[in-house]
């Protein structure tokens, strides 16, 4: 007889897909909780009751708020409804974006911030005339390997922490040998070929996609992943809560490219 599927609920944070620098947030989060509806809903039921917001639907920024920092720090905590049940991963853009050029044009470049913008631009081109190409390669060498390599990054289209973060997902959870049914925050931009890597993963039994207010479990976490992005980017940025960055790190993925 076959198992039933582990389901997970997942939601992303500060995705702005090949933009990596320069955008409007500096980490890339994305998060899977084992939740039931129940459990789900329970969870969303006490966040309501100790945050006492007005608010027709809560956000991670609820938690956020500085008098609301008990409320966080149990959300996050041993006693808190995720602990123990929640995986997330994380990115570092520049960092990822820093990695990718290494990888094309040598490890000895050195990706000062405007390098790293002009890589960005150039890979984000529509076409391989496009004039962003001529400022990247004016500052990494001209050379035709590699236009080469810049060209075939750009056709796979290699820069969007989306899919790879909800590959990561998929074999976190079923590393127990599980099958994985991902139930996941509404994502236009997963389609085609993107879609069908991710539905063609070793574990992974299937994906929905709902739109998160009506799924208690997507919803948690929207909560987690919200906090979990705003906490990573806070340290990497140099202000840092020790507190709160140590509750957190029991749920970061040892994958995260994170520092």
């Amino acid at each position: 007889m076959r198992s039933v599927p582990l389901e997970i609920a997942c939601d992303e944070s500060g995705s702005e897909g090949e933009k990596l620098i320069g955008g409007e947030t500096d980490v890339f989060a994305h998060t899977g909780v084992r939740l039931s509806l129940e459990e789900a809903a329970a969870c969303l039921v006490e966040l309501r009751r100790r945050i006492r917001s007005p608010a027709i639907e809560y956000k991670a920024n609820h938690l956020l708020r500085t008098k609301h920092r008990r409320v966080l720090e149990w959300f996050l905590g041993p006693l808190g409804p995720v602990h123990g049940r929640a995986h997330v991963y994380l990115v570092d853009k520049k960092r990822l974006l820093a990695n990718e050029l290494r990888a094309l044009a040598g490890p000895e470049i050195r990706p000062d911030d405007e390098l790293l913008a002009a890589f960005n631009d150039v890979l984000r081109a529509r076409n391989r005339g496009d004039p962003a190409a001529g400022s990247f390669f004016a500052m990494a060498g001209d050379t035709a390997e590699l236009r080469v390599k810049v060209a075939a990054a750009r056709d796979a289209k290699i820069l969007d922490p989306l899919v790879p973060a909800i590959l990561r997902a998929v074999e976190y959870w079923s590393e127990g040998g599980e099958q994985v049914f991902l139930v996941h925050d509404e994502q236009p931009s997963l389609k085609g070929d993107r879609l069908a890597r991710i539905e063609s993963s070793p574990g992974l039994a299937g994906v929905k996609f709902v739109d998160s207010r009506t799924d208690p479990r997507v919803q948690a976490a929207d909560f987690l992943v919200g906090v979990a992005r705003r906490i990573a980017e806070d340290a990497l940025n140099g202000n840092g809560d020790e507190v709160l960055t140590g509750l957190l790190a029991p749920y970061v993925d040892s994958a995260s490219l994170w520092y």
